[in-house]
């Protein structure tokens, strides 16, 4: 299971710095970036991220009262990691209960030493790779990362794989929506994809595109069409934006 985290920051150098460090880490996956507090407030209580990242720089006082003011609204504070380029907020972020505390610019050494920290202080449950398809005395083992998309055919269920092969097993799509990893999303009574192949999203066709030899395009429908505006929110706020 992936970590999740929240970019607090108005300082795109630093911004695309650190996110360009963290993904380097495939157990920590962006929920959002935002620019202040306010946007931040209201971002951690939509997301619940594990983990807030914030540039202290600018506003730092606003940041602690942020914190302070979570504890109206969650049973349980994220870990929180504050960064700036001077010592000037370390007390208090070390009264606020901050887990780390980074001078900037950032530091691939300080970054790798608190991750590494982080995952020994908190653990994450290992979720299953593997899904098994059994039929009668027959057991079918697929590795979900080799999973492009499931699309259902009355009551049965075909698993689109990478390399290209066809695997039916005879149960509904819902009987394998819940037993899925996270990265699976539901975007049509038909079909449910691995996001992390995504490569289009065509509003205008309502298609999405996964990147494969065939560049399978997949339909959604209405009924979904607000899990695909959350996986396009998503890779757009992972994704590292250039101009054109």
């Amino acid at each position: 299971m992936d970590y999740t985290y929240l970019i607090i920051d108005p300082n795109a150098e630093s911004k695309l710095q650190l996110q360009l460090y963290l993904q380097d880490y495939d157990d920590f996956t962006c929920v959002d970036i935002v620019r202040n507090h306010r946007d931040g407030l209201n971002s951690i209580l939509k997301y619940t991220p594990d983990i807030i990242l914030i540039n202290l720089n600018e506003d730092g006082i606003s940041y602690f009262q942020m914190v302070t003011e979570l504890n109206q609204f969650m049973e349980s504070l994220p870990i929180l990691i504050g960064f700036s380029t001077s010592k000037k907020y370390a007390y208090n972020a070390i009264k606020s209960g901050f887990f780390d505390y980074w001078i900037l610019p950032h530091n691939e050494f300080d970054i790798r030493k608190t991750i590494l920290r982080l995952r020994k202080l908190y653990p994450k449950q290992n979720v299953p790779s593997t899904i098994c398809l059994k039929s009668y005395n027959d057991y079918r083992y697929l590795d979900t990362n080799d999973i492009l998309y499931l699309k259902s055919d009355n009551n049965a269920t075909d698993f689109f794989m990478l390399d290209g092969n066809v695997v039916s097993a005879f149960k509904t799509l819902k009987s394998f929506e819940e037993r899925l990893p996270q990265s699976f999303i539901r975007i049509h009574q038909s079909y449910i994809l691995n996001s992390r192949y995504v490569s289009r999203i065509n509003y205008g066709k309502s298609v999405c595109t996964l990147r494969s030899d065939r560049e399978d395009e997949l339909p959604f429908s209405k009924t979904y069409k607000n899990k695909i505006d959350a996986l396009k929110e998503m890779l757009s706020k992972t994704a590292i934006k250039t101009l054109n």
